[in-house]
């Protein structure tokens, strides 16, 4: 089974993940965990903390000459940025982010004790994560990949563009639509059984917990709501040197919580950044006046890094699915047992 932790605040000393789990004699290499890393940092919208960050990993655990020893390995990322005892307090919560709800939850007077820790800036450590789970999944032919589908409604690229820079000059933020495709999934990962061993419910958990993610889709998704059974299920064909395969892809990929061996295939939402330079109606913690909300240095788009983020996610649950699959002790083994399986369903 793997599992990890992540710590560490927006603007303190580092990141930190720990990831166990994962099997012996898999070769890491740095620079494919650096470029995830780059990835997440790009994108027309961001704010001025990418040009302060540029994120690079250190593994201080878990390796020997660059191959995994099955113990944990933990990440760590520096913040260049290192100020959280020097900023000032926030008194006026953000709608729509942690602000409020976590300061009444733990007692603070002070909403950045909240916001350190609830800022998106800790996805760069789930991204070390799901690089590391990718290397592992690229093993085995896995490969993945997201796209940006819509900004703020618009569906191409110059329309999204656009849709950003009137958001930038507005001194607003602007959402929009993300879709991740995994291809080389073979069937069989997760299970029917039990509720918390389906693949399409931990995905869907997977996605949810990434900051600002508001929907999200399996294959055909809502659109399932509009047609006959008749017209979105995919139908199943034989074929001798192939095997079973489909014509069309609607589950997306995934039927009974149970990858069948067609590319998995999500979507989600991302909402628009709640920090706004000009920003909405709030309430003063300490006196109670109505106030308006505090401002950070921040974003106007992240749906493209959204996308990056999620594909980290899905990696790191498809991950876990395999190894329960196939073994999770070295990687040879693995490898044998993948093998074997492939025979045996032809």
């Amino acid at each position: 089974m793997l599992r990890f932790l992540t710590a560490g605040e927006s603007h303190g000393r580092a990141l930190v993940a720990i990831l166990e789990g994962m099997p012996a004699g898999l070769k890491i290499t740095l620079e494919k965990i650096n470029q995830e890393l780059r990835r997440r940092q790009s994108g027309f919208g961001r704010g001025a903390r990418m040009q302060i960050e540029k994120d690079k990993v250190k593994i201080i655990s878990g390796l020997k000459n660059n191959f995994t020893l099955g113990s944990p390995i933990c990440l760590y990322i520096e913040n260049k940025d290192f100020s959280i005892e020097r900023l000032s307090k926030v008194l006026c919560p953000r709608p729509g982010h942690a602000d409020l709800a976590g300061l009444l939850k733990y007692g603070f007077s002070d909403v950045r004790e909240v916001l350190e820790r609830a800022s998106a800036r800790s996805t760069a450590a789930s991204v070390g994560i799901g690089a590391l789970c990718r290397i592992l999944l690229a093993e085995f032919a896995i490969k993945l990949s997201s796209v940006v589908l819509c900004v703020g409604g618009e569906i191409n690229a110059q329309g999204e563009k656009r849709k950003i820079a009137q958001a930038i000059k507005c001194r607003d933020t602007v959402g929009g639509i993300f879709e991740v495709r995994v291809k080389g999934v073979p069937v069989g990962l997760g299970s029917y059984a039990q509720a918390d061993r389906r693949l399409d419910g931990r995905l869907a958990q997977a996605l949810m917990s990434i900051p600002g993610i508001k929907g999200v889709e399996v294959g055909l998704g809502f659109g399932y709501a509009d047609n006959f059974g008749s017209s979105v299920h995919d139908a199943i064909y034989y074929k001798a040197n192939t095997g079973y395969l489909r014509k069309t892809n609607n589950a997306g990929g995934i039927e009974g919580g149970i990858s069948n061996g067609e590319d998995i295939i999500l979507r989600a939402c991302m909402k628009p950044i709640c920090t706004l330079m000009n920003p909405l109606d709030s309430v003063n913690i300490k006196t109670k006046n109505t106030s308006k909300a505090s401002t950070e240095r921040s974003d106007t788009c992240v749906v493209e890094a959204a996308g990056v983020v999620a594909e980290a996610a899905v990696a790191f649950v498809l991950a876990d699915a395999f190894l329960e699959k196939f073994g999770s002790d070295t990687l040879r083994d693995i490898k044998e047992n993948f093998k074997h399986y492939l025979k045996r369903i032809g």
